[in-house]
């Protein structure tokens, strides 16, 4: 199942005619409010005059990152800006999970997810091409067009991996797995190996249908790959 969300836009304007005496006067007050909260701004330490906004992570992915079957403030973006805010990290993570996407659907979507104020990006995919058995190559190829598009677009990435499920055999394994391994080489990113490392295997971790986390799987993904993703950001920090 595929969930989307969609925000509706409204748009206001004045319908006063313009040159009119009402305007000239509303505009003149509104000038001398902007001046004097800006005043208020700078004085107090509010807004972005104060300082630097917060450091924008786009986490794309699948339902593992979307949060399916979990509430909001379950899902793995939520608790992860969470921990990194308890560290001292001042960070928004946007939410970039679709469920039911594969790494196509995801390169589809890539330019309009990441929009026009992403710093960074966690990027998390795959896990649906392998349970539908899909031709890694394929994959890879997908994938590869993600991370070049951020390169281009001079967005640093984490790479979270998967791992193959038993059912598919040896063979496909082979030649599934490695393909995060030589994508992070290729791009000399970071990886954390298998994003639901610590989760899958653990019923006690996981939703009814043994695929998704839990909440507390999802906390136990999030204390599995946040020395990574700490490691990470300090070496940004210093670029």
């Amino acid at each position: 199942m595929q969930i989307l969300s969609t925000k509706a836009a409204m748009t206001t304007r004045s319908l006063t005619p313009a040159g009119s005496a009402g305007l000239a006067t509303y505009g003149l007050r509104l000038s001398f409010r902007q001046i004097f909260f800006a005043a208020l701004a700078l004085l107090f330490g509010l807004g972005e005059a104060a300082g630097a906004r917060p450091l924008r992570i786009v986490a794309l992915g699948d339902s593992l990152t979307a949060g399916y079957g979990l509430a909001a403030d379950a899902a793995f973006p939520v608790r992860l800006q969470a921990a990194l805010k308890a560290k001292g990290f001042d960070v928004e993570i946007v939410n970039g999970g679709v469920s039911g996407d594969t790494s196509a659907d995801l390169l589809a979507r890539l330019d309009w997810t990441l929009g026009d104020g992403a710093d960074a990006a966690i990027v998390e995919i795959g896990a649906n091409d392998m349970l539908r058995g899909l031709d890694p190559a394929q994959t890879a190829k997908n994938i590869d067009a993600i991370l070049a598009r951020l390169r281009e677009r001079g967005i640093p990435f984490l790479i979270a991996g998967m791992r193959a499920a038993p059912n598919l055999g040896g063979p496909y394994a082979a030649s599934f797995e490695p393909l995060y391994r030589e994508l992070a080489k290729k791009y000399d990113a970071p990886l954390y190996p298998f994003f639901l490392e610590g989760v899958a295997g653990h019923p006690d971790l996981q939703l009814p249908d043994g695929l998704h986390p839990n909440p507390r799987g999802v906390d136990a993904m999030v204390a599995g790959i946040l020395p990574a993703i700490v490691a990470w950001l300090d070496g940004l920090k210093k670029k």
